[in-house]
C-alpha cells in the first residue's frame, strides 16, 4: 500500500505481541513446571511423612505387642508362682496335719505303754500276790481241818487258783516278763515260739552274739513294733512261714520281718489301715527311724526297719 511507516509500526506491534504471548506461554509453562514440582515435592513429602508415620505406627505396635507379651508372661509367671505358693501351703498343711496325727498316735501309744506297764505291775505285784496269799491261807486252813473238806471250800480254792492264773497270764501279756528280765532278743525269740503252730512257723535270727540289753523304754517300743507285725502276719497274710531278723550295726538296730503270705500292692497304698501299719509307722518315726515296706500280691511281704539306738 506504500505506507511503510504504518507497516513498520504494525510489524513492531506484532513482534511485541508475539514476544508478549511467548513470554506468557513461557510463564505458563514455568508456572506449570513449578506447580508440578511443588505437587511432586508435596507428594514426596507426604509419602515420606506417611512412610515415617507408618514406621512410627509399626514401631509403636511392636512396642505395644512387647508390653502385652511381657504383661501376659508376667501374668503366667504370677499364676504359676501363685499355684506353687498354694501347693506349698497345702503341702505344709498336710505335713502339719500328718505331724499332728502322728503326735496324737505317738501320745496314745506312749500312754498305752505306760498304762500297760502300770497295770501289769498292779496285777503282778498286788492282785496276783493277794490271790496267792488268799490261796495259801485257805490251804493252811484246810490242812488244819479234820474230816471231809466242804465242797464250797474246794471250789473257792479252785476259783482262787484260776483267778491267779488268769491275772498272771494277763500281766505277762501286757508286759512279757521275758522282756523285762532277759531283754529284747529273748523276748522276740519267745514271741516267735508262742506264735508258731501247725499252720505257720516263725524263725528268729540275730547277729549279735552278746545279745546286749538296751534302754528299757526302747526295748519295749521295739518289742511292740515287732509284736504288731507278727500279729499282722498271723491275722491277715495267710502265710505258712515268717522270718524275723535282728541285727545291730553302726549303733543301729536293723529289723527284718518277712512272710510268704498273700501280700498286697504296696505301690498303690502304703498300708491298709486295718493292718495297723499306720501305728507302726508312727512308732518308728517316734524313734527317729526309717521303715520300708515291699509287698506284691501273692508274693509275700518284707518290712525293713532301721532304728537309732539311744544312748
Amino acid at each position: 500500500m506504500g505506507d511503510y511507516k504504518r507497516a513498520n509500526f504494525n510489524s513492531s506491534l506484532a513482534l511485541d505481541y508475539s514476544k508478549m504471548l511467548y513470554n506468557e506461554n513461557l510463564n505458563d509453562k514455568i508456572r506449570e513446571i513449578e506447580t508440578k514440582y511443588i505437587i511432586e515435592k508435596v507428594e514426596d513429602e507426604f509419602k515420606e511423612k506417611s512412610k515415617q508415620l507408618e514406621e512410627r505406627q509399626s514401631r509403636n505396635r511392636k512396642i505395644i505387642f512387647i508390653f502385652v507379651a511381657l504383661f501376659g508372661f508376667s501374668l503366667v509367671l504370677f499364676y504359676f508362682f501363685y499355684q506353687n505358693l498354694q501347693l506349698k501351703q497345702r503341702n505344709k498343711i498336710k505335713e502339719l496335719d500328718s505331724e499332728i496325727q502322728e503326735n496324737i498316735i505317738n501320745a496314745s501309744i506312749d500312754g498305752q505303754e505306760i498304762e500297760r506297764k502300770k497295770l501289769s505291775e498292779v496285777l503282778h505285784d498286788n492282785i496276783s500276790a493277794l490271790l496267792s496269799s488268799a490261796g495259801l491261807h485257805l490251804s493252811a486252813y484246810l490242812v488244819g481241818q479234820k474230816g471231809e473238806t466242804p465242797e464250797e471250800i474246794l471250789k473257792a480254792r479252785s476259783l482262787l487258783k484260776e483267778a491267779h492264773d488268769q491275772v498272771r497270764d494277763l500281766s505277762h501279756e501286757l508286759v512279757p516278763p521275758v522282756l523285762a528280765k532277759l531283754g529284747l532278743y529273748y523276748a522276740v525269740q519267745d514271741l516267735c515260739e508262742k506264735n508258731s503252730n501247725s499252720i505257720i512257723h516263725f524263725t528268729f535270727n540275730f547277729f549279735d552274739s552278746n545279745q546286749k540289753r538296751y534302754n528299757e523304754e526302747f526295748e519295749t517300743k521295739v518289742y511292740f513294733i515287732i509284736t504288731e507285725l507278727v500279729n499282722n502276719i498271723v491275722k491277715h497274710s495267710k502265710a505258712t512261714s515268717g522270718y524275723i531278723t535282728l541285727e545291730e550295726r553302726n549303733n543301729q538296730i536293723i529289723i527284718n520281718v518277712e512272710d510268704n503270705g498273700k501280700g498286697f500292692d504296696s505301690t498303690k497304698t502304703f498300708c491298709g489301715d486295718g493292718f495297723g501299719l499306720t501305728q507302726i509307722k508312727a512308732r518308728v518315726k517316734n524313734l527317729k527311724g526309717k521303715i520300708t515296706i515291699n509287698s506284691k500280691l501273692n508274693a509275700g511281704t518284707l518290712v525293713y526297719i532301721k532304728l537309732q539306738i539311744p544312748h
